[in-house]
């Protein structure tokens, strides 16, 4: 059967319902509509024939009858999964079920696959997420899970211009690896005979243009990093990075706080939830502690990047944390909060003063000069943002890559690679400034309530299929 190549739809099925709630068992509505979607159910009684018939907003039921619908009796051949486009009057069964009396209808195109009567969902997690496009018409929760991520992205594009931030676009070809501690994607530039390497962080980059005169910036996009995949991590995602001039850390926790608790009310209607049966709280403020602070306190001990190295490499010999030559005392205390606090951290918090060895980027404390002022934010036992006061010494930046490169010389695949062009744009002169990444998929876990970052991901990553 040849399909048509266009259906002018008029309604969908949501608004019907909102529209013709009135309407009484059995009466009629005098107006006519055009719907189109999927027959996910249909069952013949004789001459009538009843389908359920999904659209992108919910669903609607068809009534067909023989002495009414044209082609009545192919109507009645339809498998399930067919797409159809339906033209008749809207109605309300006399058993209280809104309709489309079918007119006309035509088939859009023929489903060849199915998942069986009353499309009762798929329970196989390969096949759900390696054919999406079927799962998301077999269990609706899946389309709400990334409804809700869409929603989310423009909530926080909205709130970020309503702040006068200015959205760019910045290079996922890079010469080089940089902008944050990641391995990389490689591959290679055939026109430049080029080695180039996906982005892992935007953040160089997005500082040259603070440099350049944009005083407030942010980017929505994809990173990828060449890493393992868990419940938590996939290797291409998404990243929210921000930088304004004349900020420090402060200035970041504040607006990282306002940003997600008006996203979760323009989301959700209130920053009040429930997270997989756990009441969550999005509402700022957040609490602030430091690491040494939160650390000490968990492990009953006072512990800083002050403490002498042999009490920190004792402690971390005592849970099993096998301990890296390379590491010194800034290192063996983020080890030691990531091995007996990050797991606990449910409502959203900020753990501040990261050590100056971990964070590259970062501008020393004004209080302390092994510390930094940067922070992240952890919700339910998993980072889900982290910013700073940047670093804008365009020589101290020069001794901190140097000092990366050491990190990688001694076996740190992890570490980063001198940027001299970024150097090169610190000495044009970087204001003070502060700086913010939030992880859209994690966020959008604790919007959409899933356990997995695949839910919020349309397409997450997969070992191809070999063929046998």
């Amino acid at each position: 059967m040849t399909t048509p190549y266009s259906f002018e739809h008029d309604a969908f099925a949501s608004s019907l319902h909102e529209r013709f709630a009135h309407l009484g068992d059995g009466a009629e509505s005098g107006t006519t509509v055009k719907v189109a979607g999927r027959v996910m159910l249909l069952r013949t009684q004789g001459k009538l024939a009843f389908a359920t018939m999904r659209d992108s907003s919910g669903e609607i039921q068809l009534f067909a009858l023989s002495a009414v619908t044209t082609e009545f009796e192919d109507f009645v051949k339809l498998h399930l999964g067919d797409w159809v486009g339906v033209e008749g009057e809207v109605v309300r069964t006399r058993r209280g079920e809104l309709s489309v009396k079918v007119g006309s209808w035509q088939l859009l195109a023929e489903a060849k696959l199915n998942f069986g009567d009353k499309w009762a969902g798929i329970s196989d997690h390969e096949l759900r997420y390696r054919h999406r496009e079927a799962d998301l018409w077999a269990n609706p929760e899946s389309r709400l899970a990334l409804t809700r991520r869409s929603e989310l992205v423009r909530s926080m594009r909205q709130r970020l211009w309503e702040r006068s931030f200015t959205e760019v676009e910045t290079p996922i070809l890079n010469g080089i690896p940089s902008g944050a501690a990641a391995r990389p994607f490689v591959t290679h530039h055939n026109a430049l005979d080029a080695e180039f390497f996906l982005r892992i962080a935007p953040e160089l980059w997005l500082k040259r243009l603070v440099v350049g005169g944009f005083e407030r910036v942010f980017e929505i996009g994809r990173l990828f990093r060449n890493e393992g995949i868990s419940p938590r991590h996939n290797p291409e995602f998404t990243t929210l990075e921000l930088y304004a001039a004349y900020w420090d850390f402060n200035d970041m926790m504040a607006l990282t706080e306002e940003l997600v608790a008006d996203i979760a009310r323009d989301v959700l209607g209130t920053t009040e939830v429930s997270y997989q049966g756990r009441p969550f709280s999005f509402a700022a403020p957040w609490p602030r502690l430091s690491m040494s602070e939160i650390t000490s306190e968990k492990i009953g001990e006072e512990v800083s990047v002050h403490t002498p190295e042999s009490r920190l490499h004792a402690l971390l010999a005592e849970r099993g944390i096998a301990l890296h030559d390379s590491w010194g005392p800034g290192r063996c205390l983020s080890e030691l909060f990531e091995a007996t606090c990050e797991a606990d951290l449910w409502n959203p918090i900020f753990i501040t003063e990261h050590p100056v060895e971990i964070s590259p980027l970062a501008r020393r404390h004004r209080r302390d000069a092994l510390l930094t002022e940067r922070f992240e934010a952890f919700a339910v036992g998993r980072e889900l943002a982290n910013g700073f006061s940047e670093l804008n010494d365009p020589d101290e930046q020069r001794a901190r890559f140097e000092e990366q490169a050491r990190l990688a010389a001694a076996g740190d695949d992890e570490a980063m690679t001198i940027d001299h062009d970024f150097i090169k744009a610190l000495e044009w002169g970087l204001p003070p400034t502060a700086g913010l990444g939030i992880g859209i998929d994690r966020l959008a876990m604790l919007i959409a309530d899933v356990a997995n970052i695949r839910e919020v991901i349309a397409f997450p990553t997969l070992k191809p299929l070999r063929d046998a």
